[in-house]
């Protein structure tokens, strides 16, 4: 019996979990990393180093692999065309990454399939700013963003005036950039959904995404207080896009619920998701192990909460190097716990890890994964 070959293009902390995903599946996997002390490196057994960027070098990881997948959108989607063009399974492939990597596509495509989506247009300088200020998002301020390359609050710039656009300089960055209309919301959610190549699709529960300083925070699953004709909408909304994007694989759409009870799309993710991390002990099947069955087409697992509230809160970098005194801690004071580190170096800010708790009482598994993740930070010693 031979069992097919996953290629991953990163080796981020998303492909050492998706490798910890397909062990028990029997799914051989293989991952490209820019270097031998990037997380998943460290854990996969079969690593290629080399540059992403390079099209030989990914024709020559391609080799050997039944399909190729993704721990991050920044493949040149040119490279892709052509590794389809040699007859390997890109999944998912560049027509729907593309959507993804430059959100000025992304922006257009869902308006013309009439998904809501925040105001917005491409601008040349801090003039063409004001001009869309002034005649489509109700003034001042704006959100600015690079279209291509920007993540965890990088490349994205609030600005109050033209002024302000000309200071924030995101016209050196050598790529176009979109103004948004700043949207006022109540907060952010995720609509995380699965598709296969042909056609099988699982949504599991919008959760609510709490952001501090542009990274990801915390992750509330089910998002509390939403209604349910609205998370079943958001539902449908992933689920519409992954179909008419021609998405394989893991989709998360970000979304803002807005002050008068709408929600509009906000940016699209196709790969595993920080958003989604809480299903690794929270649902039934990880979004991990869902993406590898859809990139492969076998019959999707079952998206459903295992408890009633999951909450998952990730680790962040603080002044203290050394975690793991902490982190046995955290494991004595509370055996419920459930701690993912990603095997990097310790340094303020950086995600190194996340934890995450489950059970009947919101609040109570809520503190639970607060105080670990500070603990484990370093903010508190108690």
């Amino acid at each position: 019996m031979t069992f097919p070959v996953v290629g991953m293009v990163g080796g981020g902390q998303l492909a050492r979990m998706t490798h910890e995903a397909g062990i028990p599946l029997g799914i051989n996997f293989k991952v490209l990393s820019d270097t031998p002390q990037d997380s998943a490196a460290k854990v996969v057994g079969e690593v290629v180093i080399g540059d992403y960027r390079d099209l030989d070098t990914l024709r020559a990881f391609a080799k050997g692999c039944d399909v190729i997948t993704f721990d991050h959108e920044h493949v040149p989607t040119e490279h892709l065309r052509a590794l389809e063009a040699d007859g390997i399974p890109v999944r998912p492939g560049p027509d729907a990454l593309v959507h993804a990597q430059d959100k000025g596509v992304m922006r257009a495509r869902l308006t013309e399939l009439g998904i809501p989506c925040p105001r917005h247009r491409i601008v040349a300088d801090p003039a063409d700013v004001a001009r869309f200020a002034a005649e489509e998002a109700g003034g001042f301020p704006v959100v600015l963003k690079t279209v291509r390359g920007g993540y965890d609050g990088k490349g994205v710039w609030v600005v109050d005036s033209a002024e302000d656009a000309a200071i924030a300089q995101p016209f050196l960055a050598g790529v176009p950039v979109l103004a948004e209309e700043k949207v006022d919301y109540t907060r952010e959610l995720a609509a995380n959904v699965v598709r296969s190549p042909h056609g099988q699709a699982v949504a599991y529960p919008v959760v609510e995404s709490i952001q501090v300083r542009g990274v990801c925070d915390t992750v509330i699953a089910p998002a509390p207080g939403l209604p349910g004709e609205l998370g079943a909408a958001a539902q449908q909304l992933a689920l519409r896009i992954a179909a008419e994007l021609n998405v394989t694989g893991h989709l998360a759409v970000e979304l803002f619920e807005t002050t008068d009870g709408r929600v509009l799309v906000n940016e699209l993710a196709m790969r595993p998701h920080n958003s989604g991390h809480w299903t690794q002990d929270g649902a039934i099947t990880s979004q991990f192990a869902n993406h590898l069955r859809a990139v492969l087409d076998l019959p999707l697992g079952d998206p459903r909460p295992r408890a009633p509230w999951t909450v998952m809160v990730n680790v962040l970098g603080g002044d203290y190097p050394d975690m793991y005194p902490a982190y046995l801690h955290c494991m004595a004071r509370d055996p419920g716990l459930k701690i993912h580190m990603y095997g990097k170096d310790v340094k303020p800010g950086r995600k190194v890890g996340h934890v995450t708790t489950y059970g009947d009482e919101l609040s109570e598994v809520r503190e639970r994964a607060r105080h670990a993740a500070d603990y484990l930070r370093g903010t508190i010693d108690e």
